[in-house]
């Protein structure tokens, strides 16, 4: 959907990350908060015990993060959770939402597909995260079975409190916000 083609038939860049950074910009030039829901997976870096049903909100105004890069492939910056620095890396294509924290005004973006994850990830990097042991057979656990595949949850939105003032990672109403359209 953010992906155009050109007059050529070759792929143009895609859109979202050049819309990400028009509404940052149009956030910070109006004071207000700028806002972004994250679809999380194996790919992101972000503290996971702020995630609920594979999404985060993140703060991504100038005072909350430093050394905020809205690059074309990736969102990085380092903000405090709980009076804790962290490193955060995010896939541009995992941005489900920017939006203004104070009005809800924004953009929603399709979340990404299975295929677009894999297409990113070089063949021979080692999956992040918990793995089941092998066990003797070369299985995991269960020989002979064969393996199991999981799908991820829909999202929702969460059911939290409102942000505190130093953590950019909770939502305006906890979940993804209704958006409006801007004019």
């Amino acid at each position: 959907m953010d992906d155009s083609k050109d007059g050529g038939g070759l792929a143009a860049s895609s859109t979202r990350p050049y819309l990400i950074r028009a509404l940052h910009e149009w956030c910070t030039d109006n004071g207000f908060t700028p806002y972004v829901a994250v679809h999380v997976d194996r790919t992101v870096q972000v503290p996971m015990e702020y995630v609920s049903n594979n999404e985060i909100v993140l703060n991504v105004g100038f005072d909350a993060t430093s050394n905020l890069d809205l690059g074309n492939e990736l969102i990085q910056f380092k903000a405090r959770f709980g009076g804790v620095a962290r490193e955060i890396i995010v896939p541009v294509d995992h941005v489900v939402a920017i939006y203004a924290r104070e009005n809800g005004q924004g953009m929603a973006f399709p979340p990404p597909t299975p295929e677009d994850a894999a297409a990113r990830q070089p063949a021979a990097s080692a999956p992040r995260g918990l793995r089941l042991a092998s066990d003797a057979n070369g299985g995991n656990g269960n020989a002979g079975a064969p393996p199991v595949e999981t799908k991820p949850e829909p999202i929702a939105p969460a059911a939290t409190t409102p942000p505190e003032d130093d953590d950019p990672g909770a939502g305006p109403s906890g979940g993804r916000p209704a958006l409006k359209r801007i004019k």
